[in-house]
């Protein structure tokens, strides 16, 4: 059997790896906020406020996250047969729209700031404070990165590329209080302000694509499409395949195809077939929702929107 290129976790790994991870990413929102606080207080360093700002809006991001994963993974109901993988791109939008917020709000401060500079002052305590938060953010996003080679969760996605634009940020700020002590000028420290705002800018514009994908059903990547041609032929009995679709919902993979068999079997010997390309399927890609139609080699009629793709 030919298992997908990145094999996917089933539904209850998928559950247990991201509740765990979203728990840990709201707790480390919750102390670099708290941290960031502090120092600001102490200094009033343009850089330290921006950095501030973003990690609030974080601990935002990662509880509308550590809710959706859970709800993403709540088995399909009546009203929702295809399951509640969506929610989680729902959070990833929201994600993308607090860090466009704290952009905007960050570059507001750096600008007034460089118009009219102000002195900072404790910028050791500062400095140490975005130290700290650097060390724990990449942590953490080296955690997500481990989650994410087993789970694909387009909401860890959004969380991840939040914290990673965050790393960026506190180097940006560590360097502008770093030049700010050395040349004793406060508009470094403002200058920093507004590199960190362009950086989260960038980062909200990539969570923001993810999530649309995700929304608008986009197909799986060609690498694991061609997976899952693989596994539909490796019975010699399937003829080909055509009309291949996929989508990815949550944890869920959605992929719905027409196979092409002996016209002259009967439909009890087709039957058995299809179900033997549907467990392989699967074992590649657990949880996977699976709609196979066979057709009749060389006698089936043209179907689908945009026409015939045979494989």
């Amino acid at each position: 059997m030919t298992a997908a290129p990145r094999q996917r976790a089933d539904l209850a790994e998928h559950a247990r790896l991201t509740a765990r991870i979203t728990a840990l990413s709201v707790m480390v929102a919750l102390v670099l906020t708290g941290l960031k606080l502090a120092g600001w207080i102490a200094g009033g360093s343009t850089a330290l406020l921006a950095s501030l700002a973003d990690s609030a809006l974080d601990v935002v991001a990662a509880a509308a996250t550590f809710v959706a994963v859970r709800v993403a993974v709540s088995p399909p109901d009546a009203e929702h047969r295809f399951g509640h993988g969506k929610a989680e791109a729902f959070s990833s939008l929201l994600q993308a729209g607090l860090i466009f917020a704290s952009a905007a709000l960050i570059g507001k401060e750096a600008v007034m700031r460089l118009i009219d500079p102000k002195p900072v002052s404790a910028e050791g305590w500062a400095a140490a404070i975005m130290a700290i938060s650097t060390v724990l953010t990449v942590g953490l996003v080296m955690l997500q990165n481990r989650v994410l080679r087993r789970t694909t969760s387009v909401a860890i996605k959004g969380d991840r590329a939040h914290y990673t634009a965050d790393i960026g940020s506190n180097i940006a700020a560590l360097i502008g209080i770093g030049l700010t002590v050395i040349l004793h000028n406060p508009r470094f420290d403002a200058a920093a302000g507004l590199i960190v705002m362009v950086w989260l800018v960038w980062g909200a514009i990539g969570v923001l694509r993810d999530s649309t994908d995700h929304l608008m059903d986009r197909e799986l990547d060609e690498t694991e499409r061609a997976a899952i041609v693989r596994c539909a032929l490796e019975d010699p009995k399937v003829k080909g395949v055509h009309e291949l679709r996929t989508r990815a919902v949550g944890a869920s993979v959605h992929m719905q195809m027409h196979m092409d068999l002996d016209p002259d079997q009967t439909l009890e010997e087709a039957h058995h077939i299809v179900v033997a390309a549907e467990d392989r399927l699967i074992a590649a890609f657990p949880g996977a929702d699976i709609l196979i139609h066979p057709d009749p080699m060389g006698r089936a009629e043209p179907h689908g929107a945009f026409g015939e793709e045979t494989v």
